[in-house]
Parts: structure tokens; C-alpha cells; sequence
């Protein structure tokens, strides 16, 4: 097709842009959720469900808009893959990070999701160590300082898990919680095995010799009403 200006004068041909047709919306078979996008007749991509909900048979697509699918599925299965990965556990927003990553997830829709987590309550590394600790002291109870150690390892932010362990932790009330549970299955032993294995067990539960020095002895007492041990020190 040809042009002219007012003038009369030629102005060359006026360019059609080209855009596919959408022929086919196919379900995927092995994945449901997805569906195959066919262009003139052919496969050209897959996109989620709630990416292709708008897509009817019969509509052009532009270069732009197929950009803008990929873009929004990949959003879509990045946000996917992290619901999986929360449904396990509660997670921190460094492991989610860490676990999209490692799915080759572009960082800018990494920090995408992790807005919309936490909109949602779900990337909350506040709640998160207060999980985390409400769970190892029911569970597993253990010092402040293994405590610290296991929020730091999970990426937890500095200033929140010093503000989370001041009210959640007391590292006598918790290492007796632990030595409880341990001095009891310890109890046939004699005095000096049962302060050897629960002394080491509290050590290695990250507890300071000052904690455990004086509950050696009461605990023995708690689990031995009858008996007394001898008086040399205990370490």
C-alpha cells in the first residue's frame, strides 16, 4: 500500500505490522495448572492459568504483549515455587531468597515476591524467629547463644534477633528445661557417668559452665530424691 502527502507527492508504503493469532489454548497434560499457548498453529509457549485467563482464540499478540506473558508467568512461578518452599516450614527471607536463586530466578522478581510474601504475612523475619525460638524451647531447648547462631545461619537480620531472644530466652530456665528431659533417661547411672553425659549434653547445647555447674547437682537430686552425691566439684 502506498501513501501520499497533501501535496500528491509519493510517500513509500505504509508498513503492516505483523502479529501471531492465538489458534489454541491447550491444557498441559502433565501439569494442569499450565497451558500451552499455540500461535498460527503452532506451539509457541506455556503460561499458568492465571496468566492465560485473559487470553481468548482468535486474539493477535504483539511482540510487547508475548514480552509481557513470559514476564508475568515467570513472576507467577517464582511466587509458586516459594509457596511450596514455605509450605514446609516457616521460612526467613534470606532462605527464600537462597531457594529462588538456586531456581535461577532473576533478582528483580526475587525482591518482587518477597514484597508480595510479606504483604501477605508470609516473608515476616520478625514472626519468623519467634517461631524458631517458641519451637526450640518447647522442642529442643538450648543457650542464647546457639540460638543466635541458628537465626544467623537462617540470614535473620542482627537487630531483630537480639530484640526476639531479650524476650523470649532465659538460659537457666532453658537449660533446665533440657536437663530435665536428659537427667531423667540418665538416672540409672551413678553420680560421676550422669554428670559426664549431662554436663557434655548441655555444652553442647551451647550452655555456659556457670549454667550448668549448679544445675548438675539439683537435677541429680530432682531424678534421685534419696540420694546425695559426693561433695567433690563438679565440672
Amino acid at each position: 500500500m502506498w501513501t501520499y502527502h497533501s501535496r500528491g507527492r509519493k510517500a513509500g508504503p505504509r508498513l503492516r505490522v505483523f502479529m501471531p493469532k492465538i489458534t489454541a489454548i491447550q491444557p498441559q497434560k502433565k501439569n494442569p495448572r499450565r497451558v500451552n499457548i499455540y500461535l498460527d498453529g503452532e506451539f509457541a509457549f506455556g503460561l499458568s492459568r492465571i496468566v492465560a485467563a485473559w487470553l481468548r482464540v482468535g486474539q493477535h499478540l504483539s511482540a510487547e504483549k508475548i514480552a509481557q506473558l513470559r514476564e508475568e508467568d515467570q513472576r507467577e512461578k517464582a511466587y509458586q515455587q516459594a509457596l511450596r518452599f514455605l509450605s514446609y516450614r516457616p521460612r526467613s527471607q534470606a532462605e527464600i531468597r537462597r531457594n529462588l536463586r538456586k531456581h535461577d530466578i532473576p533478582e528483580s522478581i526475587i525482591e518482587d515476591i518477597i514484597q508480595r510474601l510479606e504483604e501477605i504475612g508470609l516473608a515476616n523475619d520478625e514472626e519468623f524467629a519467634r517461631a524458631w525460638i517458641e519451637n526450640r524451647n518447647t522442642f529442643r531447648p538450648r543457650s542464647r547463644r546457639a540460638l543466635t547462631s541458628e537465626l544467623r545461619q537462617k540470614g535473620v537480620p542482627e537487630d531483630i534477633i537480639r530484640s526476639v531472644l531479650d524476650e523470649n530466652t532465659d538460659d537457666e530456665h532453658l537449660a533446665y528445661q533440657a536437663g530435665l528431659r536428659k537427667a531423667r533417661k540418665l538416672a540409672h547411672l551413678e553420680w560421676p557417668d550422669f554428670r559426664r553425659k549431662l554436663g557434655d549434653f548441655l555444652a553442647r547445647r551451647g550452655f555456659n559452665y556457670s549454667v550448668i555447674a549448679p544445675l548438675l547437682r539439683q537435677l541429680w537430686q530432682e531424678v534421685h530424691p534419696e540420694s546425695d552425691p559426693t561433695t567433690e566439684d563438679i565440672v
